[in-house]
């Protein structure tokens, strides 16, 4: 791997995805020389705060931006990229101003304007398999921006939630609480047969962890797993490749090695 030719963007929608989602993705791009940007459309004003935090919109944002920018210096990014559209939440109209709110086209336009300017050879958003709005509308805008950009990434890929861990994950909690809202939550997730490549990242679990902890405001997802389970998800990063396409065979290990092709 060429530490000058090498550039990875991660592309997420609220802080917090970077880490809960892509935290050893990010951490092993960096351990191996690799200068990381990650790209966050909103402030996460919509963030449900860590109990006994009464935090408003405001102070909320301010928070988030800030463990944002100390969770990704600790793994090791670079420069860290803030959009300026307000956390859509989870329902409802989206307000103006919100992520959802904007046409994918003007997303993809500000993401392909920084795709320009970083000359990424790898671009990485999130595959949304956990149903969040915010989620799918900045990986629609990510995939418009690599198609309109004039650079080329050699490699695109969506950061997937396995779904035979996130059956497992909606499980535990409705062992938990079997009469809650968990209870429909059965079809999260992305099929293993989806899933073109995967990452050891053992070796940062516990930067990873320490990573996740940045993340004061927000009750991490991670805290009522079992710990088998917990390690399950944090040791591995799985992705699918959308670009170059996917002919089959074994899972990749290396998303750097995509094959450089054109659009």
């Amino acid at each position: 791997m060429s530490e000058t030719t090498d550039r990875l963007l991660v592309v997420v929608a609220h802080p917090d995805d970077e880490t809960f989602g892509c935290g050893s993705l990010l951490a092993h791009a960096t351990a191996s020389g690799v200068p990381t940007v990650v790209a966050c459309a909103t402030r996460g004003e919509a963030g449900s705060p860590t109990p006994g935090r009464g935090l408003d919109d405001a102070d909320m944002a301010e928070v988030r931006e800030s463990e944002l920018r100390e969770a990704a210096k600790l793994v090791g990014v670079g420069r860290v990229e803030l959009f300026d559209w307000v956390d859509s939440g989870m329902d409802g109209e989206p307000i103006p101003g919100s992520l959802c709110a904007a046409p994918v086209v003007e997303v993809a336009a500000v993401i392909a304007s920084l795709i320009d300017d970083v000359c990424p050879s790898v671009v990485v958003t999130l595959d949304a398999s956990d149903g969040h709005r915010d989620h799918a509308h900045i990986r629609d805008a990510t995939l418009r921006a690599v198609e309109v950009s004039s650079w080329r990434p050699s490699g695109v890929y969506l950061h997937c939630l396995p779904q035979q861990l996130m059956r497992k994950w909606v499980e535990a909690l409705v062992r938990e609480q079997p009469d809650s809202e968990h209870l429909g939550l059965g079809d999260l997730g992305t099929p293993e047969d989806k899933i073109t490549t995967v990452i050891d990242t053992t070796e940062f679990l516990e930067l990873r962890e320490q990573a996740i902890a940045v993340h004061r405001s927000q009750t991490s997802p991670y805290e009522v797993m079992p710990a088998g389970l917990r390690r399950e998800f944090l040791t591995a990063e799985r992705l699918q490749r959308v670009h170059p396409d996917w002919d089959g065979g074994p899972v990749e290990t290396d998303i750097f090695a995509a094959a450089d092709a054109s659009f």
